[in-house]
């Protein structure tokens, strides 16, 4: 039976991964949701935590991106109920779905559905964004998406009150794994001038055997496609680097040229894993800007020049590590 819901559950990353896992292991849902008017942001991620000694507990972390604060409820293990054979978890009274999250916490209370939503593909030979790297069974820290872009409706009740994200937009992703990289830059934005493009970006140093090497990932959905640059489809890092105020990458493949330029915010404190538990520490940002220029190499036409609004962008780690 356990064979059964890890065989299931691989080929569907968005589902809980962890089945039979005890020790050493983490995995957590990224629930970014922006209000209509753009007042509002909150990234809100449930998950579960083992660590090398099989200490466990179940998570809720919520981060207001407007207000810069966040906060980590922590649940006995027994409260964390994933399903198997489709992506539903539930830890406590908040319940969590490709389609909707409920929470039931102290300072957040209410009900959000997800429609259009616009997941990665999943195909049976590369099994979401991580590709041929799916298959790899020693993968540091595994990734998924599960939506790049949907619209929201529902209230949300904030420290008493009240707050419609009802037309807003949202996006979903996932971790899984032991720890989060040593170095990497992450970036998201659905919030161009027209609806219906959005943007994720992450380069990172990935340990391999006795070595590492630099990966990244990059998808832009545009209108009704989704245009990929990744370490697995031939596509090249031509630029990496960051300082004090920006990100700034460059990839390339033999159809597009994506050029990116990140503006950093004011960022959060966050807890993020270090061999299962959540015991280190990030900063993230959901006030940032990206500005992006894609590139149609063989007709020479720009595809989109444009800067995405309340991104979430993390730069993390000895990041001189993926500077190239």
């Amino acid at each position: 039976m356990a064979i059964i819901k890890k065989l299931n559950a691989f080929f569907n990353p968005e589902q809980f991964q962890g089945w039979g896992k005890s020790k050493n292991y983490f995995e957590g849902w990224y629930y970014k949701i922006i209000s209509a008017d753009e007042k509002h942001a909150f990234a809100i991620i449930p998950g579960i935590a083992m660590d090398e000694s099989g200490n466990k507990h179940a998570f809720i972390q919520v981060l207001d991106g407007k207000k810069q604060t966040a906060v980590y409820h922590k649940f006995e293990v027994e409260k964390f109920i994933p399903q198997s054979k489709k992506f539903s978890i539930a830890i406590d009274n908040n319940s969590f779905s490709e389609n909707h999250l409920k929470v039931d916490l102290p300072e957040l209370k209410g009900t959000l559905s997800f429609s259009n939503t616009i997941p990665w593909p999943k195909p049976w030979y590369s099994p979401g964004i991580m590709g041929p790297f799916a298959f790899v069974p020693f993968m540091e820290c595994y990734h998924a998406i599960v939506s790049m872009d949907h619209i929201i409706k529902g209230e949300l009740e904030i420290e008493g009150q009240t707050i419609d994200f009802t037309n807003g937009r949202g996006y979903i992703e996932k971790d899984w794994g032991r720890s989060f990289p040593s170095a990497y830059f992450w970036m998201q934005s659905n919030h161009f001038a027209t609806p219906g493009i959005s943007l994720k970006c992450s380069v990172a140093k990935i340990p391999w055997v006795k070595n590492s090497f630099t990966g990244f990932i990059a998808g832009i959905w545009l209108y009704d496609r989704l245009i990929r640059f990744t370490t697995y489809n031939q596509s090249n890092l031509r630029k990496s680097f960051a300082n004090e105020k920006e990100v700034e990458i460059v990839l390339e493949n033999k159809n597009y040229l994506l050029e990116i330029l990140a503006y950093r915010e004011a960022a959060t404190t966050l807890a993020s894993p270090i061999r299962g538990f959540m015991n280190g520490k990030i900063e993230e940002s959901m006030t940032s800007t990206i500005a992006v220029m894609l590139t149609d190499k063989k007709n020479k036409k720009v595809l989109l020049s444009d800067t995405g609004k309340n991104a979430g962008l993390e730069v993390a780690g000895n990041i001189s590590e993926i500077f190239t």
